[in-house]
């Protein structure tokens, strides 16, 4: 690969390339298509695969072969008139609820991280490295991904050089890319120090304990507490994160890694966060983007059966300091609704 190959492409993520790859091939392999393709062979293509897999997975392939058309100079055939009433039809005929993970509750986050803080402390008393490591990087994997909002992906591309923290205070995170950061300008995340379950402590507590002064926060270790060097692929967080809530005394199979960001913003809204600062705290540029992860049974507060959770206000007005167990220990803000600061040079997407 030359210079130029190589700049070209880093422009696209490996996650799409290599899904884009498989989605060309399902089309020439699996259904035995040939490219370049007509608008008439695309409808064909969707017919034929309509009621066997999501719009959702239909529209990825469709994106796939319109890249593959776009870049080898043909006409893209995805965009005919008769691919976008296939697709309204398959929408019609075929309708699917959207699959979400269940929000982590805060009750259950606490549970959670109460039982893992236990397990350090035994782990510690018998001198059982291997287990006091796990139970350190587990705290921290919750809360942070809790706390800030961050999908799986986010969790795992972390890095210790790209990390300030200090105790009491706060936390700043900084991802160089992102989904929806299309520019690749990186993105700066900022979280504050918390008097109960902090995200801070956590992460002080984890690099500390496992010597980590460089490369992915949060890694892999083996049962004779073997840390590796690379960091977690993504979908290996799901059952990571199942089998801590599972030993925690939860239903885990109910959760994946967006439960912690559908926690938080549940959280949030409950506790009277405007849409608005939930969005830039998060990073969401689109409010349908937000509202698929708030539950709106818990914005009834303690109107609703079974609410368990007590609502912390915001500040009335500017200048006020937060004091709660579950706020910042030290929380001024310049304006009624202002949350910790989350800089983002271009705003990702859900």
């Amino acid at each position: 690969m030359n210079k130029a190959d190589r700049y070209l492409q880093a422009g696209t993520r490996e996650n799409t390339r290599r899904s884009y790859r498989a989605a060309v091939e399902h089309f020439e392999v699996a259904w035995g298509g040939f490219l370049p393709a007509t608008g008439d062979g695309i409808v064909r293509y969707l017919a034929e695969y309509a009621d066997k897999h999501t719009i959702n997975t239909l529209k990825q392939r469709l994106a796939a072969l319109a890249q593959w058309h776009i870049t080898q100079g043909f006409p893209d055939p995805t965009k005919t008139p008769a691919v976008r009433q296939m697709i309204k039809g398959i929408r019609a005929l075929h309708p699917a609820q959207e699959k979400q993970a269940a929000p982590l509750l805060l009750q259950h986050l606490e549970q959670t991280v109460m039982w893992l803080e236990h397990e350090a402390e035994q782990a510690a008393a018998r001198h059982d490295l291997a287990s006091l490591l796990r139970s350190r990087r587990d705290i921290a994997l919750v809360l942070i991904g809790f706390w800030r909002g961050f999908r799986g992906d986010e969790l795992s591309r972390l890095r210790v050089e790209h990390t300030q923290a200090q105790a009491g205070v706060g936390i700043t995170f900084y991802l160089p890319h992102g989904k929806g950061d299309r520019q690749h300008r990186g993105t700066t995340f900022r979280t504050p120090a918390l008097k109960k379950l902090c995200p801070v402590q956590a992460y002080v507590n984890w690099i500390t304990v496992a010597g980590i002064a460089y490369g992915p926060i949060f890694r892999k270790l083996d049962r004779w507490g073997h840390m590796a060097e690379d960091g977690f692929n993504a979908n290996s967080l799901i059952p990571l994160l199942r089998r801590i809530f599972q030993r925690a005394g939860l239903a885990g199979e109910l959760y994946t890694s967006h439960s912690l960001r559908r926690g938080f913003a549940t959280w949030a809204a409950t506790n009277g966060w405007d849409i608005k600062a939930l969005m830039t705290y998060v990073g969401w540029k689109d409010i349908k983007s937000a509202m698929r992860y708030i539950d709106t049974v818990d914005s009834f507060g303690e109107l609703a059966l079974g609410q368990t959770t007590i609502p912390i206000p915001l500040p009335e007005r500017a200048g006020t300091t937060i004091e709660s167990p579950l706020s910042p220990i030290k929380y001024e803000t310049d304006t009624p609704s202002k949350i910790p600061e989350c800089d983002t040079n271009n705003s990702l997407d859900a």
